[in-house]
């Protein structure tokens, strides 16, 4: 039940954040489009899913996320119907299947998900500071800017958080399993 309440928070988040998306593309990219797709997730937290419906689960998420990462979609999410398709898609499309197949995916799989998402952050913060014109037609190309250091510092930080447990070991506040829902709850 608590997962309910903090999924449907995090999704009333989000639509409450909608006139500051408007206005600044952070706070629409880095904290809007997360909590929806934290909404999917926390959703899908009490569910599981058989281990062969993992690669296409996951493939749906990566292939919202890749659409969702495109500046001309990132314009488009603020028009009434690409809101919609936001709202919808953001939550059932990249979090609950991400969710749902993680718990199936090896450590090598993680890792590389892990290490792709860096990469982007890092060409996404480049692509943004040094464009030499407005690629989100929406924001100003200073807003453009703040954006990509925000996506460089998003990068840096989720480098040194999942860099802790093969550097110093696995924090005890973390659960161990990863086989899908029988120790940790997951």
């Amino acid at each position: 039940m608590r997962m309910i309440c903090l999924g449907l928070l995090a999704l009333a988040e989000a639509v409450a954040l909608r006139e500051a998306a408007v206005s600044s593309p952070i706070q629409h990219v880095l904290v809007q489009m997360p909590l929806l797709v934290l909404a999917g997730a926390v959703a899908g937290w009490q569910l599981s899913v058989p281990r062969h419906w993992a690669v296409p689960l996951l493939l749906t998420a990566l292939t919202a996320l890749l659409f969702w990462m495109l500046p001309l979609n990132v314009d488009w999410a603020l028009t009434p119907a690409g809101e919609l398709v936001k709202y919808a898609s953001l939550p059932l499309l990249l979090g609950l299947p991400l969710r749902l197949s993680w718990p199936w995916l090896g450590p090598i799989l993680r890792g590389f998900i892990k290490a792709n998402a860096l990469s982007m952050l890092g060409v996404l913060g480049f692509l943004y500071t040094h464009a030499p014109v407005r690629i989100c037609n929406s924001y100003l190309v200073s807003a453009q800017q703040d954006l990509g250091f925000a996506f460089l510092y998003l990068a840096a930080a989720l480098a040194c958080l999942w860099a802790i447990p093969v550097l110093f070991g696995h924090p005890r506040w973390l659960p161990l399993s990863t086989d899908g829902c029988t120790k940790c709850g997951a």
